[in-house]
Parts: structure tokens; sequence; C-alpha cells
């Protein structure tokens, strides 16, 4: 089985936990945040404005003069969108290259479909979700369980619409994906040992 594994989760789920300690578990490397960082670097936007279109998708709305770079033509802020994604998908492409790896959203499923990776997705009940961001928030941020559960909702709807724009797929769809967890009632530590059992048999 491909020690290639990417990882799609809803937000709250625990699917960035899970993809941090399989990778320690199976020694292997771990690409997550810092992929926006070198995105930005290659494409010399800013580093704002990448993460705003990975989190949103594509947006005409979105000021140009937030990511204004080298990239101009007809419509301007959808070439900066694609150029967003044509570097994720080489940088993506290049870390499979160098080595077995964990990557957690990004697409990387579908960037790398031809590679045949392991492809996870993690999901939880409301309920389970809003628990974990609560444990997990910093001290300045001060949500109802009304908002919290609407952002928890519009995060998801975000990753949904970015994912189907540029792959054409339904994100979190069973058949995108080779095991789906749902981690409410579990331990992300035993979980993550049975995953890296199932991947190394």
């Amino acid at each position: 089985m491909s020690r290639i594994i990417t990882i799609g989760r809803e937000f709250g789920s625990g699917g960035r936990e899970i993809g941090k300690r399989l990778s320690d578990e199976l020694g292997i490397a771990y690409y997550d945040n810092e992929i926006i960082s070198q995105i930005a670097d290659r494409t010399k936007l800013a580093e704002g404005y990448v993460q705003h279109v990975m989190e949103n998708g594509p947006s005409t709305l979105y000021p140009i003069t937030i990511g204004r770079s080298f990239y101009m033509g007809v419509d301007p802020i959808m070439e900066q969108n694609n150029a967003i994604y044509r570097e994720q998908s080489r940088l993506i492409q290049e870390f499979a290259e160098k080595s077995d790896c964990v990557i957690v959203g990004r697409s990387a499923d579908y960037i790398l479909r031809e590679k045949h990776p392991f492809r996870l997705f993690v999901y939880a009940e409301m309920e389970h979700k809003m628990e974990r961001c609560k444990k997990r928030a910093p001290e300045s941020e001060h949500f109802t369980d009304k908002e919290l559960k609407r952002h928890i909702l519009d995060v998801d709807k975000r990753r949904a619409r970015y994912y189907q724009f540029f792959t054409g797929q339904t994100w979190g769809d069973r058949l995108n994906y080779d095991l789906c967890i749902n981690t409410s009632n579990y331990d992300i530590k035993e979980l993550v040992h049975a995953i890296a059992h199932l991947v190394e048999a």
C-alpha cells in the first residue's frame, strides 16, 4: 500500500492531529501549513492572500490590491487564483516525488491521483467538533455555541467549494477516498495506530 497519505478533513474533526501523529508513527514527512508559505514565495503573492484563496476558494470579489504581483491578464484575480493552484500542484507533486509523506488538505488526494495515494477523509459529529474546537481555541477567541457552529459550517463549506472548483469532485464523497473515519467516539492515538498498521500491512 502507498506510503503517500493524503488527509481531507472536516474542521474540528481531528484530521490534522491524525496526520501529524501518523507521520511520526510511520517516520515519514508531514506537510500542512508550510505549503502556504512556499506557494507565496514562488508566486510572489502575499502569504495572507494565498491563505485566503486556499481557505475561501476562488473569488473575483477579493480586492486585487491585496494580492497584486506579476500575474495580469483578462481576469487578473482569476489568474492569480489559478497561479496559486498550479504552484500548489507542483509543490505537492515535488513532496510526493521526494519521499513518503502525509499531506493534509490542499486537494492532495486529487493532485496525486496518478500516484494512487492512501486517501483518508476524517469527519465527526458536530458536538464533538465543537468540543475539540473549544479545547484548542486561543484565549482571545470567545465564540458562543451558536457562533462556533456557524463558523465550523462556514469553514467546511469553503473547503468544499474550493475542492469542487479545482477538482470537479465532491468534497467528502466516500467514493473519492480509501478510508473515511468518524472520530466522534474514538481516541485519536488508537485510530492512528490502527491506520498505521493498515498502511504498513
